[in-house]
């Protein structure tokens, strides 16, 4: 093929949009292991504190600085289990021996088989659980709620 085709053909391809990844299709990583059947993962976000100062001379004029660092806590969803793991793991933040530990997050791909991105968080711990609502007139899965604070986010 001519170079003058190819270099049309590349452009061609780059300028394709490509297609958002589907929310439904992500993996949880404790310590670099999947854990559990994770229904929602929610929370996910940094701020950064903007402060506010006045210039010398300029005090009309309110500029803004990067200040504090603030990573919100994400909320994990899962399905209730035999399993105590997670359970464990809080029950240690409970009684003031907190275990750090490395999360990540994956999106998947379309086929949901191979890793689009991810999100790593360092440090993190168990800060909140709620326990599953219970009905006796309903018919949902029972879902437990598992909150965690982090030191650190990072998209990898």
């Amino acid at each position: 093929m001519p170079e003058a085709a190819q270099a049309q053909t590349s452009a061609a391809q780059a300028a394709m949009p490509e297609d958002p990844l589907r929310a439904f299709q992500f993996q949880v990583e404790i310590g670099g292991v999947t854990a559990g059947h994770f229904t929602e993962v929610t929370g996910l976000g940094v701020r950064v504190e903007p402060i506010k100062y006045r210039e010398g001379g300029l005090n009309q004029i309110v500029r803004h600085i990067p200040g504090r660092v603030d990573y919100a806590e994400v909320t994990l969803r899962y399905g209730l289990t035999r399993g105590r793991e997670l359970w464990d793991w809080m029950h240690k933040s409970i009684e003031g021996r907190v275990e750090r530990r490395d999360i990540s997050i994956l999106m998947l791909d379309a086929s949901g088989s191979a890793e689009a991105l991810r999100w790593n968080l360092f440090a993190a711990w168990p800060s909140e659980w709620q326990g599953a609502p219970l009905d006796a007139l309903g018919r949902e899965i029972a879902v437990e709620t598992l909150k965690l604070a982090f030191d650190r986010l990072e998209r990898a």
